[in-house]
């Protein structure tokens, strides 16, 4: 008798458990979302990696490209918006691509961009901020970047 009344709370536990995955409506999935158009997010375009970014080259730089590997100090100018069109920030951020002091997605964007060159990044939360909320960025939020390489510095 009592394992009959213990079955609807292990089912329970066990619908709960699986909210908490990836594909939940909590964690938005790229491929799933729609962006806002003014955003010129074109999936179909881009490329994906392993990890679930998406990037595409909007214009091909013609300097130095940022090795696949190994740590590269470089200069980058970004502009930071949300899949509703939401304009986060712009600047420019120096850091050394592989050193982990960016967000994984951004570091994984930049490496093969040439100088000069203008990317779109599109961050999945797992490769962005997940599931901390900060400075102006909810929780569990897909970023849109558009980075241009200024330079790879020695």
């Amino acid at each position: 008798m009592r394992r009959l009344r213990l079955l609807p709370f292990l089912a329970f536990l066990a619908l709960l458990s699986t909210a908490c995955l990836d594909d939940s409506p909590f964690v938005p999935r790229i491929e799933d979302t729609t962006f806002d158009p003014s955003l010129g997010v074109d999936l179909a375009a881009s490329t994906r990696t392993s990890s679930g970014l998406y990037y595409r080259d909007i214009t091909a730089g013609t300097g130095a490209i940022v090795p696949a590997t190994g740590t590269t100090p470089v200069s980058t100018g970004y502009s930071l918006h949300l899949r509703n069109g939401t304009h986060v920030q712009t600047g420019t951020f120096s850091f050394t691509v592989g050193s982990g002091s960016s967000i994984e997605g951004y570091e994984e964007g930049v490496r093969g961009m040439s100088v000069g060159g203008v990317r779109q990044l599109i961050i999945p939360p797992s490769l962005g901020y997940g599931e901390r909320a900060t400075a102006g960025i909810p929780a569990n939020s897909i970023l849109i970047y558009t980075v241009t390489l200024s330079a790879i510095n020695p």
